[in-house]
């Protein structure tokens, strides 16, 4: 059997595929056809996360039959109130407010205005928690003297 091609293999015809190739670069070149992700444009930037600063209320619905939490950001229906935290909390959502799920870094000066603000509070506590206690004593040490000149 002279001339049966038995190998089984694909031959590759490379003038075929070169001429391809130039075809592709020429779309390209025009405006047609894939274009390269560097062509796409800059990236989308989005706000970095910040807290909520509205209340989500969840007691209202308690012990009530309904179909589920509905958000009007992402127009989706979700099960309970725990799925609903976890999907206001989540990518998703985020994105579709426009966040990235991101921090912002927080610079020295924000950071030592946040322990600042927190020892101070807790000094300020301490203080009427101190000024509690010895009004407590004050009125406790009258009523023993009192007793005293009583009895």
């Amino acid at each position: 059997a002279v001339g049966v091609d038995n190998t089984f293999r694909k031959k590759f015809d490379k003038e075929e595929y070169l001429q391809r190739a130039r075809e592709r670069e020429q779309q390209v070149e025009l405006g047609y056809g894939q274009t390269t992700i560097s062509s796409k444009g800059p990236p989308v930037q989005r706000k970095p996360l910040k807290h909520r600063d509205y209340e989500v209320d969840l007691e209202s619905r308690l012990g009530k039959t309904q179909a589920g939490y509905y958000c009007l950001v992402c127009e989706c229906v979700v099960k309970d109130s725990a799925n609903y935290l976890d999907h206001i909390n989540g990518k998703k959502h985020q994105r579709a407010l426009g966040m990235s799920m991101r921090v912002e870094r927080a610079s020295l000066q924000q950071k030592g205005e946040v322990i600042f603000c927190s020892l101070a509070a807790g000094f300020n506590e301490r203080i009427l928690e101190q000024q509690q206690e010895e009004e407590e004593w004050r009125c406790q040490h009258r009523e023993r003297k009192k007793e005293r000149e009583e009895g």
